[in-house]
């Protein structure tokens, strides 16, 4: 059975999976591409090419949108505007908090209703199991379209506010790419050393794999402001990196990023926790935040 008519607008890799995905489940599938081009394999394969951003605004809901920040949402959408009234926008792009809450204000200017999203994988995790979305804004529009969204990845609604989904997202890339660069740094003092990245997998992947186990254990202490040094004490912590620091500059490695890392746990010292436990270096970071502010 057909199912409904979905839009989709921004054709890039990410875009393209979502359209594959649409047409797979037997959408009726409408694509739209500022280069007209990236709609040739979609087109192939049974897609409709809107000639322009209104028709395709017009011809599906929801209406995804695919594209590389809200700032291209408005530059594709802000000369279609007419045609944005009674429309649902499921907005994919990446941005802030802040920038969501205004896109979401800008649509409801326009008649339109936003969702934001905030997709938890990559290409190749469209369409398959195991891969997450986060979606805010308004709940019956969630509701409603439900279903359709989970043609692509499995849907976390987090609430009202259309900044939530971005916020979360952005959380998790904040954890996700200092990890994975501080990963990268690992093995780059490791080829220094005449270690190759293949050797070392096994002992960064136990070392991955019991931060899990970590998270859990200080959440509830960090929610409940607990921060006493019984095992981590930052001082012990801040001669931990400082040795890693020295270990890279050894090896000829650029060291800024555990640089970075030791200026924090420095700040931390002078702020007199040293007895405290590392985790009390968010303190130092809300703290630095209120300075600058």
């Amino acid at each position: 059975m057909t199912q409904q008519a979905v839009t989709v607008i921004g054709l890039g890799p990410m875009g393209r999976a979502m359209a594959n995905a649409f047409l797979d489940r037997g959408h009726r599938v409408t694509v739209w591409n500022r280069t007209p081009s990236r709609a040739d394999e979609a087109v192939a394969r049974g897609a409709v090419r809107a000639a322009t951003a209104a028709e395709a605004l017009r011809a599906g809901e929801p209406v995804v949108l695919s594209l590389t920040d809200y700032a291209a949402m408005y530059d594709v959408l802000g000369p279609a505007a007419d045609a944005l009234a009674g429309r649902v926008l499921v907005n994919l792009s990446s941005d802030t908090p802040g920038e969501a809450r205004k896109a979401a204000e800008w649509a409801r200017r326009h008649g339109a209703r936003q969702l934001t999203g905030g997709v938890q994988a990559s290409p190749s995790g469209i369409g398959v199991p195991g891969s997450a979305t986060f979606y805010s804004g308004p709940r019956e529009v969630f509701d409603a379209h439900r279903d359709t969204l989970e043609v692509l990845t499995a849907a976390d609604y987090l609430g009202a506010d259309p900044g939530l989904a971005a916020l979360y997202y952005q959380l998790q890339m904040d954890t996700f790419w200092t990890s994975m660069l501080s990963h990268l740094h690992s093995l780059a003092v490791a080829r220094a050393n005449g270690i190759p990245a293949r050797e070392l997998l096994p002992h960064l992947s136990a070392t991955a794999a019991s931060v899990p186990g970590f998270l859990e254990f200080y959440a509830p202490r960090i929610d409940a402001g607990d921060h006493a040094g019984d095992v981590d004490r930052l001082a012990m912590g801040t001669a931990s990196v400082d040795h890693v620091v020295h270990t890279a500059r050894d090896a000829g490695v650029d060291a800024a990023l555990p640089e970075a890392v030791l200026a924090v746990f420095r700040r931390g010292m002078e702020q007199g926790r040293a007895g405290d436990s590392f985790t009390s270096l968010i303190e130092v970071f809300a703290r630095d935040a209120r300075d600058a502010a």
